[in-house]
């Protein structure tokens, strides 16, 4: 079974609980294949507009998986936001957040997810070991979160862009669905072009590829300007601390169990 972490994050275990409640009742109500009539609840700290938390794909493969198996693996992958950089205990990272979160929504599962997040790693480097860490989990799912180091060392778009795209494909051809993680909101970069321009990228990408995209920066920047009294990040205001974490979980939770009952759409390539 998987590592259990939900007595030890606090309001991850309430959001899990109202996850669970409305997704029974969407469950009862619908065939599998119909999405949810509801997004899954948020906790209020975490609270923002949909469409700032995500855009939505089907996740075909996971969701066969938890169908069939009744069991699933996640790689999560990335940089520090991923590893947990910031936060007070392992358990507080994203990825063992998220863990608990899905498998008290989705009753009668199991769901793994692996932590396999890299400091200060930016796509192309990611990219590479994409390929061993999946030889090694073999995921149903993978959640690649990125753009904020290319971002901030001048990683053209363009090359970006082919790194990202040509990964998906990849990922898509080993039948494992993909969901991408996008830059995180900081007031330091509010006025960077060049953070902006990545941003773009990954929207395209996301759109292009039909995958999930979780839209980070624009959800963290709700809640920024909406609960000036809540404090996401770590003293160095880049790193997430343990509120910006959670909220990191609830929002990829939402995309991730809202794709699950998605309908899949006609691929665009």
């Amino acid at each position: 079974m998987a590592r259990k972490v939900a007595g030890k994050i606090g309001a991850g275990s309430c959001i899990a609980l109202a996850l669970a409640a409305s997704l029974t009742l969407a469950q009862e109500r619908a065939p599998e294949s119909t999405p949810p009539s509801e997004a899954p609840p948020l906790s209020p700290a975490c609270e923002a507009p949909a469409g700032d938390i995500a855009a939505p794909a089907s996740l075909p493969h996971f969701a066969k998986a938890l169908r069939e198996r009744k069991t699933a693996s996640i790689l999560a992958i990335g940089s520090s936001s991923t590893s947990g950089v910031g936060a007070t205990s392992d358990a507080k990272s994203y990825p063992a957040q998220l863990e608990a979160i899905l498998e008290g929504a989705l009753k009668g599962v199991d769901v793994v997810v692996a932590n396999r997040g890299v400091s200060g790693e930016v796509a192309a480097v990611t990219a590479e070991r994409i390929k061993s860490e999946v030889a090694r989990e073999k995921p149903d799912l993978l959640l690649w979160q990125l753009g904020t180091n290319d971002a901030l060392v001048r990683i053209a778009p363009d090359e970006f862009e082919n790194t990202v795209s040509s990964t998906i494909r990849w990922l898509k051809a080993n039948e494992i669905d993909v969901v991408l993680v996008g830059l995180q909101y900081s007031s330091r970069f509010s006025r960077d072009e060049e953070y902006f321009a990545i941003r773009n990228v990954l929207q395209r990408v996301a759109t292009a590829e039909n995958v999930a995209y979780v839209r980070r920066y624009d959800a963290m920047r709700f809640i920024a300007q909406n609960h000036a009294n809540l404090q996401m990040m770590a003293r160095d205001n880049f790193h997430l601390n343990d509120l910006g974490y959670q909220c990191m979980a609830e929002h990829i939770a939402r995309a991730v169990i809202v794709g699950v009952f998605a309908k899949r759409r006609p691929s665009g390539n």
